[in-house]
């Protein structure tokens, strides 16, 4: 395979994969409880309900504060699955790197 054909695939792929990440749902905070008003409010209304909200919310995150938890504060502090998996993938990209350079000496 030609290196020019080999640098297209690599574009291609880069793209696709780009593409794909496009669409992956980003992640917005929600209620606790998951309730939504539907209301039609006036725009000074509204900002005086983010407001109450906001400070409401400081004041639950002031008392998580006192008992000991903090955000996202699920109990679970065992890394051990990332770090195994995070070394996988390391040494698969070194494998990867490794490869491809013996591979480029031989002249393949």
């Amino acid at each position: 395979m030609s290196s020019a054909r080999r640098s297209l695939l690599t574009a291609t792929a880069a793209g696709t994969l780009l593409g794909a990440l496009w669409f992956v749902p980003s992640a917005n905070a929600t209620q606790a409880d998951g309730s939504r008003e539907a209301t039609s409010v006036t725009s000074a209304t509204q900002v005086t309900q983010q407001a109450r909200a906001l400070s409401e919310a400081a004041q639950e995150a002031a008392s998580d504060t006192a008992d000991g938890t903090e955000l996202a504060d699920t109990g679970s502090f065992d890394t051990t699955p990332y770090v195994v998996a995070g070394t996988l993938f390391l040494g698969v990209g070194a494998g990867f790197v490794v490869y491809s350079v013996r591979r480029e000496r031989l002249g393949f």
